[in-house]
């Protein structure tokens, strides 16, 4: 029994150190910049030898790419946002207007956490070509998963007859965005609950028939 249990602490103290090294990174990140930020501080902050980091994930590159994958995903799960429960089952909504009220609240909350470290990527790959090779240019992921919504949407009951799976698309693509999610709600202050109310009321008047 003991020899079964052993491996176990392992890997649950070897997820925490994972755990506090990308905390420790994204607070840095987000104070400092990705650039003004090296390794050193990291361990610093994380508790951790340097060379723990350097084991771990191999270099910062590797660091700020497995943090944007998590912070997207919010937790550490190999599970695609496409696979995601909230995703999955605003999709299954039995209506357009059900299934927009259930996926801008599932999409509020992935911005949520995603805006904020979407600056420091875009500063970062601006900086670094290093950095944005870490991420597929010939498609946009984010994209992907708005046009199977989109798709899934325009075939549903109260879905707008005249708007077609693409336009349903850019309208999801733009309106959900990063961007305009930092602009409102961290620059314009908007709390959550408005945003999320402002998405869903003008998509619904875009996309659903009265």
């Amino acid at each position: 029994m003991i020899d079964v249990k052993r491996p176990n602490r392992r890997a649950q103290k070897a997820q925490e150190t994972r755990r506090r090294i990308r905390e420790a990174a994204l607070e840095l990140f987000l104070r400092d910049g990705y650039g003004a930020t090296n390794l050193q501080d990291i361990a610093g902050r994380a508790g951790v030898a340097v060379q723990t980091i350097y084991f771990v994930f191999g270099n910062k590159r590797a660091l700020l790419k497995e943090l944007v994958d998590v912070t997207i995903a919010g937790d550490d799960e190999p599970v695609a946002t496409m696979d995601r429960p909230w995703y999955v089952d605003a999709l299954a909504a039995g209506t357009a207007q059900d299934m927009l009220t259930a996926y801008v609240a599932g999409t509020t909350s992935v911005l949520e956490r995603v805006a904020p470290i979407g600056k420091v990527l875009n500063a970062a790959a601006a900086s670094d070509p290093e950095v944005a090779a870490l991420w597929p240019h010939d498609v946009d992921p984010r994209y992907v998963v708005q046009q199977r919504a989109a798709e899934a949407l325009t075939g549903k009951p109260g879905a707008r007859a005249e708007v077609s799976a693409e336009e349903a698309a850019d309208l999801l693509y733009g309106l959900l965005s990063p961007e305009l999610f930092l602009l409102l709600v961290h620059e314009r202050k908007w709390p959550r609950e408005r945003w999320q109310r402002w998405a869903c009321q003008t998509l619904r008047t875009q996309l659903c028939s009265d």
